[in-house]
């Protein structure tokens, strides 16, 4: 029984030194944080959330106070909320955070906006309830779902197999 391991996601991506993240619902910054590490002093982490707490608590995981990351309270179902320009990614996370949302649809556009033509969005959310594991059912979303999101705000997706054995994946490309 596999979960997503950000090290492991991270790496398959292939990031690289000086490339701009944004990891959009970045909870207590795993992602955030394995995704510094790939993108060195030269690059930049964005680590987004809507709770304060959960950004105070990726601050935590970075006790070195490593200059590429920056960290900003934003509610991604708010256009323009993470007050970041448009295209300014190289590459934009969505990880666990879909079910999360009352609609995926702001978030997704949200994302595009940020990522440059050209650039990448991985989407990851669990593909079950799993008993409780994961989120309620009623909150699950399909990757079908995310897909046609996605595709709707200008990128074409294709399944991101490192995703782990509780979740679905896809890697998205920015027209």
């Amino acid at each position: 029984m596999a979960f997503a391991n950000p090290v492991v996601i991270v790496d398959a991506l292939g990031l690289s030194e000086g490339e701009r993240v944004a990891d959009l619902g970045c909870g207590a910054g795993y992602f955030t944080v394995a995704a510094s590490d790939r993108v060195g002093e030269t690059g930049a982490v964005y680590a987004v959330d809507i709770q304060s707490e959960l950004v105070t608590k990726a601050r935590s995981l970075d006790p070195t106070k490593r200059e590429n990351i920056h960290f900003i309270t934003a509610d991604l179902e708010v256009p323009g909320s993470t007050h970041l320009g448009a295209g300014v990614v190289d590459t934009t996370l969505l990880i666990n955070v879909l079910f999360q949302l009352s609609d995926i649809t702001p978030a997704l556009t949200e994302a595009v906006r940020i990522t440059r033509p050209g650039g990448r969005l991985l989407i990851i959310d669990w593909t079950d309830s799993f008993g409780g594991l994961g989120p309620p059912e009623e909150y699950v979303v399909s990757a079908e779902a995310a897909r046609g999101a996605a595709e709707a705000a200008g990128c074409t997706c294709e399944p991101f197999t490192q995703a782990g054995d509780h979740h679905w994946g896809l890697l998205c490309s920015r027209a």
